[in-house]
């Protein structure tokens, strides 16, 4: 499943929620220094998702907000938990 995240870093907590209907939005505590917001990225996506950290690959937008990133796993239950972020149905 690909999926596209619009991403604030130095918030000050990590959350994911519903974003506009292209993508999610993902504040983060890490500031985007050396990688570290894109780390956390990773790690915060794999924790919603219910994924290992290695399942999780980001594939475009490395130094940009919108980030799309790549989950392996159940499709239908990674659709599942996407449509529950945005509080309806896969």
């Amino acid at each position: 499943m690909e999926i596209a995240v619009r991403v604030t870093p130095r918030a000050s907590r990590d959350r994911l929620a519903a974003g506009s209907d292209a993508h999610f939005a993902a504040w983060l505590a890490a500031a985007p220094v050396d990688g570290a917001a894109n780390a956390a990225l990773v790690a915060l996506i794999a924790t919603v998702f219910d994924v290992p950290k290695r399942a999780v690959t980001l594939r475009a937008g490395e130094a940009a907000r919108l980030k799309r990133l790549a989950i392996a796993g159940d499709p239908d239950a990674l659709a599942k938990i996407a449509a529950s972020l945005y509080g309806r149905e896969p």
